[in-house]
């Protein structure tokens, strides 16, 4: 989960097959290289923003930068983050943060 107001880039293996295959959260300015290895056996389809697919043949390359016309991929509601996060996964929002100063034992 990425707070709103940061800026950054998530990469996202999808259906990744390795024990260690993460998101990897990187800073606006970063640049991200994938490649597919020649010695592969198959092909790989890169997804772009869930809807866009291509795939890639033995030894593609694709580097990912922050472009300079921001895209909305999001459309965001007036109540805040934190309201939406408590809805969507049923938070608890009360007891959670122990007992409050001063209250008897």
């Amino acid at each position: 989960m990425i707070w709103p107001s940061v800026e950054a880039i998530a990469v996202v293996p999808l259906s990744a097959h390795a024990l260690f295959a993460r998101p990897l959260v990187v800073g606006p300015e970063a640049t991200v290289v994938i490649e597919m290895l020649e010695r592969t056996q198959g092909t790989g389809i890169l997804w772009c923003d869930g809807r866009r697919s291509h795939e890639l043949p033995r030894g593609a390359r694709v580097a990912v930068r922050r472009s300079t016309s921001p895209v909305r991929l999001a459309r965001l509601h007036p109540t805040a983050f934190t309201n939406r996060l408590v809805q969507k996964f049923h938070l608890p929002v009360e007891g959670w943060r122990g007992q409050a100063p001063g209250a008897p034992a």
